[in-house]
């Protein structure tokens, strides 16, 4: 009878671990290298033209994943209250509408309200002015805070037990100790192992580009 007693219990406790380890949430203990993102524009064709002349294509200096390439131009956007930030670097190739990515804290001095917003959804924006050397633009909307996110292969989110479009948390082992929440998954097959955060997020969790978080839920 003990026996039996034992192997009923044996088997119960065996049920519960596995159960528990199906409820183990998606992507669990998964380190992911981050890459700090700092201010910078997308443009359309025709916006490179009014900035840099016409027929002006943008230069390479540095190759990004997904096909993407830092540009060596660069330019000044300005916020409504004619508060203006330099050096602001061009993203290539062009797309089919300008965005402008920034911090909060940019926003600040920018005297602008970013909303924000994955890249690619401006509509409802902020309005900002980008100057370049040979002209400026005026963009209705097209400014926003980007929202913090992770880069993955498909082989990468496979392993992690996660999809396109899912939202994960990771913390930042370090001393600041930092849990992000709402960590939105991005899954593409020119894609590397990245998590973006802008630099005002770094700044506060103490994160460095090429540092790891762990994706805790």
């Amino acid at each position: 009878m003990g026996v039996v007693v034992e192997t009923n219990q044996i088997e119960m406790i065996t049920r519960l671990v596995m159960e528990a380890m199906d409820k183990e949430p998606a992507g669990n203990g998964v380190m992911v290298p981050v890459g700090v993102s700092a201010r910078h524009i997308h443009l359309t064709q025709e916006h490179v033209e009014i900035l840099f002349g016409p027929g002006y294509r943008l230069t390479k200096k540095k190759d990004l994943m997904g096909g993407q390439f830092a540009a060596n131009e660069q330019v000044t956007i300005v916020g409504l209250k004619l508060r203006a930030i330099e050096n602001v670097r061009v993203l290539g190739p062009v797309r089919k509408a300008s965005q402008v990515e920034i911090s909060a804290t940019d926003a600040m001095r920018l005297g602008i309200k970013a909303p924000v917003r994955e890249s690619g959804d401006v509509a409802g924006s902020a309005a900002i002015a980008v100057v370049g050397p040979q002209g400026a633009v005026y963009l209705k909307e097209g400014c926003i805070v980007a929202m913090r996110h992770i880069h993955m292969s498909p082989r990468d989110a496979q392993a992690a037990g996660v999809k396109d479009g899912d939202y994960v948390s990771v913390k930042a082992e370090n001393e600041r100790g930092t849990v992000f929440d709402h960590v939105k998954i991005r899954v593409d097959d020119s894609f590397t192992l990245e998590m973006h955060i802008d630099t005002d997020e770094a700044n506060a969790s103490r994160i460095a580009t090429g540092d790891t978080v762990k994706i805790i839920r």
